[in-house]
């Protein structure tokens, strides 16, 4: 497993991660997801993501009890904060109240004393900005979180934090947890990335995969398969995916992987990771089987050649998808 530092600091975590939005406390049994957990531990992944929001705090439970029998200095656990957590005026955004009480509950659901990335997961108009930054450098200085990020932010809010954090002397926001696959690249056209190179922030990006849709296991003009996300009352997620002219696409893509002898999962990852302002991709997986294509990642010798290839099968439809699929998560 090849690790990374997350942007221009410190903490290095692995370039493939594992998630837990939709599945670990939903619809994965709590013994598979930490069959999961594990496997996923023992390839060497050191980074594991939740958030409060999913499945109302009962994933971060999952995650805390899979994670107890590891040394806690060997991961880097990373949660958030953002969405309604209850019916209350104050259950919900980046408020200090908010943030400082959520970050209570996270503690308790994961059964540690510290967070290594609290993220906000999505920017809060209703507070001032300067009220969130300097929530998240309290919670830093009081040893409850060792470092702060943001989620689906636009480039002119993370530039926005960032200075505000560096005019107060403020802790600054470190990463950016972005939607991006070879098939959802909207943080390129909109400046996201350029943005967080410029300041040294790094992105840890979801759905590299896009809903796996990018592992070729969906034909166009063919039923959905059994027992995939597809197959769920989740499948409107991926409604934009699931056209046949974007299905035809991924095939193309898929045999441009398989004339090279790569796993179509493992080329959809290295696509990501090509990129130097990406620092990890957070993947799903709701049996430790899955795990065994996207776990190489990172650590392979693909050719330019090959990546511009795949690139060139996908990069026609990608616009299209961008302009249609929304960002929910």
């Amino acid at each position: 497993m090849e690790y990374r530092q997350i942007g221009r600091w410190g903490a290095r975590v692995s370039a493939v991660s594992l998630g837990s939005w939709l599945t670990y406390g939903g619809t994965v049994g709590e013994a598979t997801a930490a069959a999961c957990i594990d496997v996923a531990y023992e390839a060497g992944v050191n980074f594991f993501d939740t958030a409060n929001v999913y499945m109302r705090g009962r994933s971060e439970e999952v995650v805390g009890r899979a994670l107890a029998k590891y040394p806690r200095d060997s991961f880097v656990l990373a949660t958030k904060v953002f969405f309604p957590m209850g019916d209350g005026p104050n259950d919900r955004g980046l408020s200090r109240k908010h943030v400082h009480e959520q970050l209570a509950h996270s503690l308790k659901r994961l059964g540690t004393d510290y967070i290594d990335l609290y993220q906000c997961h999505r920017y809060d108009e209703s507070v001032p900005l300067e009220e969130t930054c300097s929530a998240m450098h309290d919670l830093i200085i009081r040893g409850d979180v060792l470092y702060w990020g943001v989620s689906e932010w636009t480039a002119e809010q993370i530039s926005s934090a960032d200075e505000l954090c560096v005019e107060r002397g403020w802790h600054r926001p470190i990463s950016n947890q972005p939607q991006y696959s070879a098939l959802w690249r909207k943080i390129e056209r909109d400046g996201v990335l350029a943005t967080c190179g410029k300041l040294g922030m790094g992105n840890v990006v979801w759905s590299p995969l896009a809903m796996g849709v990018l592992t070729g296991k969906y034909q166009p003009g063919a039923s959905i398969p059994q027992g995939t996300r597809a197959d769920t009352t989740d499948a409107w997620f991926m409604e934009a995916y699931l056209q046949h002219d974007v299905l035809e696409a991924v095939q193309q893509a898929v045999a441009v992987a398989d004339d090279a002898g790569v796993p179509a999962a493992q080329l959809a990852l290295e696509w990501c990771l090509r990129q130097p302002e990406v620092t990890s991709v957070i993947i799903g997986a709701s049996t430790p089987e899955q795990l065994s294509e996207t776990l190489i990642a990172g650590n392979s010798m693909l050719t330019s050649d090959l990546i511009r290839a795949y690139d060139d099968a996908l990069a026609p439809i990608a616009g299209q998808i961008s302009r249609t699929l929304g960002v929910a998560r």
